[in-house]
């Protein structure tokens, strides 16, 4: 698989579940833990952490540790990336 259809193929995996497009916009408001995330999705535990381990597989979200607690970011830098190269391989089919 090219670089280019694996980008798309990751992106697609990360936003393909509506569980996990649901943690996406909740985290468009900034940081959560595990437990925020829990209560604002409305999903287990054990879900949560499942979708978190994909989407940082994806490259969508990052985390970052503060004491004993981790926080979960959209990964901004990564996804406007991966926009732009979406957008370019668009345009060359245009072509």
């Amino acid at each position: 698989m090219s670089e280019e259809c694996e980008k798309i193929h990751q992106l697609g995996k990360g936003i393909a579940s509506p569980s996990r497009y649901k943690i996406l916009e909740t985290l468009m408001s900034g940081s959560k833990t595990v437990n925020d995330l829990v209560s604002k999705v409305k999903l287990s535990q054990p879900a949560v952490s499942q979708h978190l381990a994909t989407l940082k597989e994806c490259g969508l979200v990052e985390s970052n540790k503060k004491g004993q607690e981790v926080y979960y970011s959209l990964n901004a830098a990564h996804m406007l990336k991966v926009l732009k190269d979406l957008t370019s391989d668009v345009k060359k089919c245009k072509n």
